[in-house]
């Protein structure tokens, strides 16, 4: 075999590792799928939960390995939609819609598309988006947010309530498609050193975690969800700010 037709094979191939880490994800995501239409919702948000931690891990392999591929991008992207689309979307439909009828269906369908626009919109803007921001809430979030609220609810023997889902449902689906800034983490580089009290502030959740974690995992992708919108507001207050001051100052340097 030549070298041109070796490395045309090679070009042809797919990374293993990593696409078995995804593979793991869209597993978690379908099995997410049956258990919520068997009604073992908290079985469900579990298997979202870990379809994350697949999603996290197969491209921080990847890129560990300098094993990325178009191919592995396409496939994480329709594993996503599985995992982080189609999965949260019916769990929080099974777990708190199903009593409002349509605008139930309507409002966990409105999850799956605007989490395809959201995957879509990324894949095309990949090679040009700020690597610190996701543009737009991420769906691993959306899920994780749904997921963490059923374990929340589920293991206080709470009730949701349907109206207040509804709403959160089609937020949740307006803020993925929306142009709303989300700290991605990508840019963090865990070789550098940190200060010591990163450390325990790492032990501190491990801890939270350990006490209660239905309710520290909540809690957590409640804020991370809220701290874009809010981050939007006070960037957007702050340069209406900058913008009435330098007209201020241009009118005093006019007048002088």
């Amino acid at each position: 075999m030549t070298a041109a037709a070796a490395s045309g094979n090679n070009r042809r191939g797919i990374y293993i590792l990593p696409s078995l880490f995804t593979t793991g994800g869209l597993f978690c995501g379908f099995y997410a799928l049956i258990a919520a239409i068997q009604g073992r919702y908290e079985v469900a948000a579990w298997a979202i939960i870990i379809a994350a931690f697949f999603d996290m891990l197969d491209g921080r392999i990847a890129r560990l390995l300098h094993a990325e591929s178009a191919f592995g991008a396409e496939y994480d992207s329709l594993c996503d939609m599985v995992s982080f689309g189609i999965a949260p979307a019916v769990l929080v439909y099974m777990w708190a819609l199903t009593p409002m009828n349509k605008l139930g269906w309507l409002a966990a369908f409105l999850i799956a598309a605007c989490a395809a626009l959201r995957l879509a919109r990324f894949n095309v803007q990949v090679g040009t988006a700020d690597k610190r921001y996701f543009q737009g809430l991420p769906t691993p979030a959306t899920a994780g947010l749904i997921a963490t609220a059923v374990l929340f609810h589920e293991e206080r023997g709470f009730a949701p309530f349907n109206g207040l889902w509804f709403a959160v449902a089609v937020a949740l689906a307006l803020l993925m498609v929306s142009n709303v800034r989300f700290f991605s983490g990508k840019d963090v580089d865990l070789q550098r050193r940190r200060p010591f009290v990163a450390l325990v502030m790492m032990l501190m959740f491990i801890t939270f975690v350990m006490i209660d974690h239905s309710f520290t995992l909540f809690a957590l992708m409640s804020l991370y969800v809220l701290h874009g919108p809010v981050v939007s507001v006070w960037q957007r207050q702050r340069a209406a700010r900058f913008r009435i001051e330098r007209r201020l100052h241009k009118g005093e340097g006019d007048g002088h």
